[in-house]
């Protein structure tokens, strides 16, 4: 199995990347948070990867570091979770406030996700709160670690909700608003973090 990719950002989509291996060119699905992380196009990048394999499709997910990839494996053994939900998800939410959602039993947290309903969001975080602690969250520039207070990640959640009310696409508010905090900062206010996701998610 591929467990993950090193090589040049070929191209882009909302929700895919492709990654140039020698040659070889990986498309892989990604969260928005990912694609964020990953540069530019023409930059080198490294993608952590699972591989899916189904009657009829065969799928290949990156991911931005292990962590994120042992979040993804883990929410998808929740029934009901499929790997378009869960990239939504981590779209919405880094691990570190996935973890922190999970461990406090916020299903309210996890329902900003784009097609997690209330019901769904529930069952989550209640299969999920007992080995949230087990797996590490992501440390970087454009994720929320797990030591933040509540109200940094409802900033960034509800500013990802702002921006998909004014008509931008889940993936795409949720990359603007995840460059947007790596631009100001993990205690960026609710307010700021739209004013520069605006900039970035139209530019």
């Amino acid at each position: 199995m591929i467990a993950k990719l090193k090589g040049l950002l070929d191209e882009t989509g909302t929700d895919w990347a492709v990654i140039d291996v020698a040659g070889v060119g990986y498309l892989v699905h990604c969260s928005a948070r990912t694609l964020a992380a990953l540069g530019e196009v023409g930059e080198a990048c490294t993608v952590y990867t699972d591989l899916q394999v189904s009657e009829n499709d065969m799928r290949l997910l990156g991911f931005a570091d292990a962590a994120e990839r042992d979040w993804f494996r883990l929410l998808t053994q929740v029934q009901g979770v499929g790997s378009k939900v869960a990239l939504a998800i981590l779209s919405a939410l880094s691990t570190g406030e996935l973890q922190q959602a999970c461990a406090q039993g916020d299903a309210a947290m996890v329902a900003r996700a784009n097609g997690v309903g209330p019901k769904l969001a529930g069952r989550i975080v209640n299969e999920l709160k007992d080995r949230a602690g087990a797996l590490p969250s992501s440390d970087g520039g454009v994720t929320v670690n797990s030591v933040n207070t509540p109200a940094v990640a409802t900033a960034s959640a509800d500013a990802v909700s702002a921006l998909e009310n004014l008509g931008f696409k889940p993936a795409v508010a949720a990359r603007a608003v995840a460059l947007a905090q790596g631009e100001l900062g993990e205690d960026a206010g609710e307010s700021d973090l739209i004013r520069v996701a605006l900039k970035r998610a139209a530019g």
